[in-house]
């Protein structure tokens, strides 16, 4: 019987100050910690690894102040996935750890729970699956017309067909308000893993038609033949996007602790 191998997984946690819509919010103070050390926390309930990358000296002394690891990255990157594929190149040449599969947790959702990151490691006991993301079903009469709450429709296996802004499919013989009560929609969670090889790929492809269209990166990779297998979760993080996501997130961290 051939052996399954055991996989390295790593976390590591985009991390920018500037924002247009809140910058500096990596270090906004979330009851007692930092955000940024409160999704390092969780991350670190499951990963042994876990690193935050980062453009920014401030970031970077900070995750250090409370114990955490860090690396340095480029200011150019255009998304976390970018920002990934060099710190784990970096990571592993300091480290000399070889790392199978990178978690890419995003650092402004403070509430992400353990058990969403073990689904997605999951995934990767089938060997031929080379990126994996989480996706939430849709509550019937929920909203799904959001064009900032990105939808996915699978296909048998679980893969995902297509990404986007719009609530797709679309329901010919149904009204729009009763789309969601007729139909198993999916919502997408930016939460992403990638095996490492495939991680480097992906960030040498220009720029798709697709991508480009619905502004959502990950439908490059599947223009070009990737496939990203979906695992469903019941829990939707809150993302701090804005100083009123923050105040959200205060009253939640009440009853989160």
């Amino acid at each position: 019987m051939t052996k399954v191998p055991i996989l390295k997984f790593a976390g590591i946690i985009p991390a920018r100050y500037e924002s247009a819509r809140f910058p500096g919010k990596p270090l906004v103070m979330l009851g007692n910690k930092p955000m940024i050390q409160r999704v390092y926390d969780q991350a670190s309930k499951t990963l042994e690894m876990v690193w935050v990358a980062t453009d920014d000296r401030r970031i970077f002394d900070a995750v250090s102040d409370f114990g955490g690891k860090a690396i340095m990255t480029s200011p150019v990157h255009l998304s976390g996935t970018d920002r990934c594929a060099e710190a784990v190149i970096k990571i592993t040449a300091e480290t000399g750890k070889k790392i199978d599969v990178i978690i890419n947790i995003q650092g402004d959702e403070p509430f992400i729970k353990p058990e969403q990151i073990t689904l997605l490691m999951k995934c990767f006991s089938d060997e031929s699956v080379e990126l994996a993301t989480l996706v939430r079903k849709v509550e019937p009469g929920e909203d799904i017309f959001n064009p900032n709450q990105p939808k996915v429709i699978l296909d048998s296996k679980g893969d995902a067909i297509y990404f986007s802004r719009a609530a797709i499919p679309y329901l010919r013989d149904f009204e729009k308000s009763d789309w969601s009560k007729n139909h198993n929609y999916y919502k997408h969670l930016g939460l992403y893993a990638y095996r490492t090889e495939t991680l480097k790929k992906i960030t040498l492809l220009s720029r798709s038609s697709l991508e480009i269209s619905e502004s959502l990166e990950q439908n490059r990779w599947i223009e070009n033949g990737y496939r990203i297998r979906t695992a469903v979760t019941t829990w939707e993080s809150i993302g701090i996007d804005t100083p009123d996501d923050l105040e959200r997130a205060k009253l939640l961290l009440k009853h989160f602790i």
